[in-house]
């Protein structure tokens, strides 16, 4: 393959990361990623430990789907399957004040705790002590207090905690700040102190035990619970809803579970039964005189026809009797109609809604009054349950609010009008009344007496009749009511939620592994300085000739002086890799430079001059880099005359060249610095000293200065064969590659090629034609240095 058609394929290859080139370090990092695999497994199997296990308990509950009392606003939603009454009832379940009337019934404000080795855990109903809290005291509430016993007659009570809550009977808190010291007690009695009042009761048999309570008032009880509770639909077609609660404490949650179910049905009948309460309430408030009235009649009755020996009427006295028994009814009926009007209108003046009696209930057949009255309950039923999760600033219950007060104006009319024509109907009855009293006149006086008071003992009694009657019936309609909605699973059992065990091992598996190879990849992704030989193998534009070992040594000459180590190797390959990139076998001249110092320039020029010497060809290593001039301490030579006093015609180049004590190697330093070393180098001077060189040897190796740092180094390179390009491992910085191909690019220079110096010995494993691949150790050199370090070690630990 030509060197242009390989430059084509280095402008062709991709740029994007390439994880093959990864996959032999995440190899390489095998005992650090078992490391944290085994630190992380033991952080999750401790956090798995030290967390407090989380149970889910769920029922199921049926909510009817229909448009009534308790679904008014029950309708298809967007999707056709969630209802809005559905959602109304859900959130319902969840409010606040559902989950304050459950746990009123509870005893959930004492919290009992065992010790155990990481974690507290909580025991119900089974405990061996009971602890009765009097909440009208203040009480010390969110801190655990230890109970300890050895015997039956007293127990110690001490505080855990730091931090405690002192919560006072008007519901306000403040801080405990003085925690008192452990007291002892007895068994049975009521403790009364400053910050608390409680009485504990032992039940257990044990003579002597420990255990942690904690005092939840009823207001944290609260926010807890209707926070926890999950309500979900278990089906999207059906009403049937799952109500959930993750607790630590299976049995406390099914307690919890049941008990709002059986709440929720008890507030929706009593809601369904206040209609039938109203009426029955409204009843015996009447009845209550009319017993009197009808008691005292009856006692009368009795007494006037006992001293009067008089038991029936005569045939017109009976006529007359009968026609004002029957007028008197139908006068006391209305008047009782007018009571209830009038008491109707005064609970609407007020808007006292919840004392309403449906007209219905008591015998009043008006079915437009009676339609409004239900409606307007029904209203009032909506508006209660909405300000159970809303405010009165909501704009549903604005809406609802409105429609009350409309519907209650309608009804204040309409009694107006009905009061006003049940005025009329009493004046015609008493009227009516007025006119048979005439005829009655006419009656013997102890018949007429008689007619007196059977007429108010008749008409009590009917009154009193048709009341018990009424109260019957709306006692059996209240019997008879039921929920609509009920329970179909009570809670049952739970299933934990977590920590779950396998779970957590495996994610501690499973993150131990793959952070280090994060760490590993986001490094890839933000280094800066290039750390392979892939990298420039990828990225370079001009062909990579070799790969140098790191030299350990403190020596810079390690072909002459380490000829069988790896790092000779390295520059030998070089030697012949640059045979084909210029096959000129008779004389060569060849560049090295590189971006800045400290890349290995220096050390790569003098071992290559070594390794050409070491062939038979007589070399020369001149030193052009007159600004830091270093090759002449590594041979040894002195450096007042060389280069610069060379260009500078101060002597001449033959007397400036200094024999090595290597044989076919020559060195000409770079001599004093001048105060013009790059006006040296574009001198006429330094044409003919190359001519001269390239005259009298074979291999002429020019050590330039750095490329980034210095300009004139670009101007030699038509006095060379091939340019050598150094980039050194973890120092030389990515931008330099692009640097170096932008500037073969712009400048169109040939002959270009890299090698790449400081390579990590035990990280090489492959290799081209052109790169070294066995690593560090594999020749003598390596090995007798590897086996002088172990018997230095040894040395050092006898």
């Amino acid at each position: 393959m030509s060197l242009d058609s390989e430059e084509k394929e280095f402008f062709n290859e991709e740029s994007s990361f390439d994880i093959r080139s990864v996959i032999p370090k995440i190899i390489r990092i095998w005992p650090i990623i078992l490391v944290s695999i085994l630190i992380f497994f033991v952080g999750s199997y401790i956090y798995t430990r030290m967390t407090t296990p989380v149970f889910r308990v769920s029922g199921l509950f049926f909510v009817k789907d229909t448009e009534g009392q308790f679904n008014l606003f029950s309708s298809p939603g967007i999707d056709g399957t969630v209802k809005n009454g559905l959602v109304n009832e859900i959130t319902i379940l969840k409010s606040r004040p559902i989950a304050e009337a459950t746990l009123r019934q509870l005893d959930f404000n004492v919290e009992y705790y065992t010790k155990s080795t990481f974690i507290n855990n909580e025991l119900y109903q089974n405990t061996p002590i009971l602890v009765e809290v009097n909440w009208k005291q203040p009480q010390i509430t969110q801190g655990l207090l230890t109970i300890r016993w050895t015997n039956e007659q007293k127990f110690s009570l001490s505080f855990e905690d730091k931090d405690y809550i002192k919560y006072l009977p008007d519901g306000s808190k403040a801080r405990l700040e003085i925690i008192p010291e452990p007291t002892e007690y007895a068994f049975g009695e009521w403790i009364k102190t400053n910050n608390f009042e409680i009485k504990v009761t032992k039940t257990s048999a044990d003579s002597e035990g420990e255990i942690l309570v904690k005092f939840r008032d009823l207001e944290s009880l609260i926010g807890e619970y209707a926070g926890k509770l999950i309500v979900e639909n278990s089906q999207k077609e059906g009403t049937i809803l799952e109500m959930g609660l993750q607790t630590p404490n299976v049995r406390k949650g099914e307690v919890y579970i049941n008990k709002l179910m059986e709440t929720y049905l008890f507030l929706e009948l009593e809601e369904k039964n206040e209609v039938a309460s109203n009426t029955v309430r409204f009843i015996d408030s009447q009845v209550a005189g009319v017993s009197d009235s009808l008691r005292q009649f009856e006692n009368q009755l009795q007494t006037f026809r006992s001293s009067n020996k008089i038991y029936n009427l005569e045939t017109e006295s009976s006529s007359v009797f009968t026609q004002l028994t029957d007028l008197e009814a139908q006068l006391s009926q209305e008047q009782f109609k007018r009571t209830y009007y009038r008491n109707l209108s005064g609970y609407l003046e007020r808007e006292q809604y919840s004392d309403l009696v449906v007209p219905s209930g008591i015998g009043i057949d008006d079915p437009i009054l009676n339609s409004l009255i239900s409606n307007l309950m029904e209203l009032q039923v909506d508006k209660s349950r909405q300000l159970a999760t809303l405010t009165e600033q909501a704009p549903v219950v604005q809406a609802t609010s409105n429609k009350i007060k409309e519907l209650n104006r309608s009804i204040q009319v309409l009694l107006k009008n009905v009061d006003s024509n049940s005025a009329l109907l009493i004046q015609d009855l008493k009227s009516r009344i007025s006119q048979i009293e005439g005829s009655f006149r006419n009656l013997p006086e102890t018949e007429q007496n008689l007619i007196r008071i059977q007429r108010q003992f008749a008409l009590n009694e009917n009154i009193y009749n048709f009341l018990m009657e009424k109260r019957a019936e709306a006692a059996i309609t209240k019997a008879s009511n039921k929920a609509e909605n009920k329970i179909i699973e009570p809670a049952t059992g739970g299933y934990l939620v977590s920590p779950i065990p396998i779970r957590n091992y495996s994610l501690g598996i499973f993150v131990g592994f793959i952070i280090p190879i994060l760490v590993l990849l986001i490094r890839e992704l933000t280094r800066t300085r290039i750390e392979d030989v892939s990298y420039l193998e990828k990225k370079l534009r001009i062909p990579l000739l070799s790969t140098i070992l790191y030299n350990k040594k403190k020596s810079n000459l390690v072909v002459l002086e380490q000829g069988k180590s790896g790092l000779a190797e390295g520059f030998r390959s070089l030697r012949a890799n640059i045979r084909f990139a210029a096959p000129n076998e008779n004389q060569l001249t060849v560049m090295v430079t590189s971006t800045i110092s400290g890349e290995g320039k220096t050390f790569c020029a003098m071992n290559l001059a070594s390794v050409y010497s070491l062939t038979g060809k007589k070399t020369v290593l001149v030193g052009c880099d007159m600004r830091k001039p270093r090759i002449f301490n590594d041979f040894g030579i002195s450096n007042e005359v060389g280069l610069s006093t060379v260009l500078s015609g101060q002597i001449d180049w033959d007397k400036a060249v200094s024999k090595s004590k290597y044989d076919n190697l020559d060195i000409l330093v770079s001599g004093p610095t001048p105060p013009n070393p790059a006006e040296l180098l574009f001198t006429k001077n330094f044409g003919d000293l190359i001519t001269e060189l390239k005259n009298n040897y074979e291999v002429v190796i020019l050590d330039t200065p750095p490329i980034g740092l210095v300009s004139e180094t670009i101007d030699l390179l038509p006095y060379v064969d091939l340019t050598l390009f150094v980039f050194r491992q973890n120092y030389s910085q990515r931008t330099f590659v692009e640097a170096l191909n932008g500037l073969k690019t712009s400048k169109g220079l040939k002959n270009l090629y890299a090698v790449f110096n400081g390579v990590d010995g035990s990280n090489v494993t492959y290799g081209y034609g052109y790169t070294y691949g066995y690593g560090y150790g594999y020749y003598d050199d390596d090995k007798n240095e590897k086996y002088n370090f172990l018997n230095r070690y040894f040395r050092k630990k006898a």
